[in-house]
């Protein structure tokens, strides 16, 4: 057999080893059509990089998933309903840490719940793969993209600008029947976080320190979200739902942090009021509000005022708190504050 019908065979062959583990050669000679000497070849191929493990006897083999594990489906979206797939088709054939597993489940449902009531599109595709580090989740549909989505149910101007807003939290362009808490908890989870959408690509890397950086797009029609979580971390679903909770009980998502790097590019100031109104956008439903200035070298007073000032004072029901700042930049803050 070919490497490429190999790589194939990863796809289903998780499922396949627990499904058919004594019949496992017959039943890949069933669905590939290939001969029994080359499917028993291609097992033992799979054996040797570490997809399955065997036992028994050699000629009463009995198979199982291996370390490294995958499940790969599409689903019409068309009253699909997420938890089945998850329960149905992935859940049994992985063997994850409790917590990792809890938060998959949780990336899993959102992700795939996104794309069937937001995406505007007729399939999605769903592969996860346990590896001996990480478990890797991938949700694809062929809707309109996650940025154009938001522009125009927000009448924004481009897809950093729908960046900025998705970095928020608490964003959604169907409020009667969604909070917006998804996508915003799915990255959080992850330690690798990618969202691809119509040639457009952003990504966040957790042990940067969170903030969201410009990503290398992929040439594809509609959303593809990559999250990956190490088996080993300490992360759990609890914690990071209490970290955005005041009360840190979890129950409410009420703070915020706000990336200013994804308003600028290099040698860009953030100089204009226009920026800092884009800032504010819908802070106003947050009780704390952390505006992230990591990236940022420069900033004018039209930024400052309008921000900590304007913004401030019609809301001061919402804590505004500068982070990251340069020293030149904590001074303005604290002008604006004061005047």
């Amino acid at each position: 057999m070919t490497r490429l019908v190999l790589d194939d065979l990863t796809n289903w062959i998780t499922a396949a080893a627990g499904e058919h583990s004594h019949d496992l050669a017959a039943h890949v000679e069933a669905r590939t059509g290939a001969s029994r000497r080359a499917a028993q070849a291609a097992l033992r191929r799979l054996v040797d990089a570490g997809w399955l493990a065997r036992t028994g006897s050699s000629r009463r083999p009995v198979f199982a998933p291996g370390g490294l594990r995958q499940v790969a489906r599409a689903y019409t979206l068309h009253g699909l309903q997420e938890d089945l797939p998850w329960q149905r088709d992935f859940a049994p054939h992985f063997a994850l840490p409790p917590h990792v597993a809890r938060m998959v489940q949780h990336g899993f449902t959102e992700l795939v719940n996104n794309a069937a009531d937001h995406s505007g599109g007729t399939s999605v595709t769903v592969s996860l793969r346990q590896t001996p580090t990480h478990a890797q989740l991938l949700v694809s549909d062929d809707g309109v993209g996650v940025f154009d989505r938001i522009c125009a149910a927000f009448t924004l101007d481009g897809p950093q600008h729908a960046m900025l807003e998705l970095s928020k939290g608490r964003l959604t362009s169907a409020p009667h029947a969604h909070t917006g808490r998804g996508l915003f908890f799915s990255s959080q989870l992850a330690d690798v976080f990618d969202i691809h959408a119509n040639n457009t690509a952003y990504q966040r890397r957790a042990w940067e320190g969170g903030g969201w950086q410009k990503g290398r797009a992929l040439p594809r029609q509609g959303s593809s979200i990559y999250m990956a979580i190490a088996l080993n971390t300490t992360r759990t679903l609890d914690g990071v739902l209490n970290a955005w909770s005041l009360g840190g009980d979890g129950i409410a998502f009420d703070q915020t942090r706000v990336p200013l790097r994804l308003l600028t590019t290099e040698g860009q100031a953030l100089d204009s009021r226009a920026q800092a109104r884009r800032v504010g956008a819908r802070l106003a439903t947050f009780k704390r509000a952390e505006i992230d200035f990591d990236g940022v070298t420069d900033v004018g007073h039209g930024f400052t005022d309008e921000l900590f000032r304007v913004f401030a004072g019609a809301n001061p029901q919402v804590e505004l708190v500068a982070v990251n700042a340069t020293p030149r930049i904590e001074a303005l803050v604290k002008i604006a504050r004061v005047t």
